[in-house]
């Protein structure tokens, strides 16, 4: 647990409570992530993931990773953008078999690891969303 420099306890950083981001045309992004992804919109806008509904599918393998890149490292192109979105699936194929029906191809071939399978694409904006289908 952290401390102050008096020895009494700190508060800390449970976890990520969203991420936000400029868009164009938010309406058309928002859209996008509906039809391609199958997202639901909320009545304020947005997406919500429940981490109950990851920690079903996932097990102790539900979690979110927060880490900074190297300000050259390539692992964000095809985007420009100097982030990119991680979207946890609970089934990669039946992900990828919808994007490529709305006409979003993978920009990268997947791969698979001793952590889960991995694939990407680009949103309508040119971020890079990179799918991930933890192995529970």
């Amino acid at each position: 647990m952290p401390f102050s420099l008096e020895g009494g306890a700190m508060g800390k950083v449970i976890g990520v409570g969203g991420v936000f981001f400029a868009c164009a045309d938010p309406g058309a992004t928002k859209d996008w992530y509906v039809r391609v992804l199958g997202l639901e919109a909320t009545d304020f806008g947005g997406f919500m993931f429940s981490h109950e509904t990851s920690a079903e599918t996932c097990g102790k393998g539900a979690m979110t990773i927060f880490a900074p890149f190297d300000a050259k490292a390539d692992y964000f192109k095809p985007s420009d953008l100097p982030f990119m979105i991680n979207l946890m699936v609970d089934d990669l194929d039946a992900v990828l078999t919808r994007c490529k029906d709305e006409g979003v191809d993978e920009v990268q071939p997947a791969e698979s690891h001793e952590y889960g399978r991995f694939a990407w694409i680009m949103d309508p904006d040119e971020r890079k969303i990179e799918l991930w289908q933890p192995i529970g």
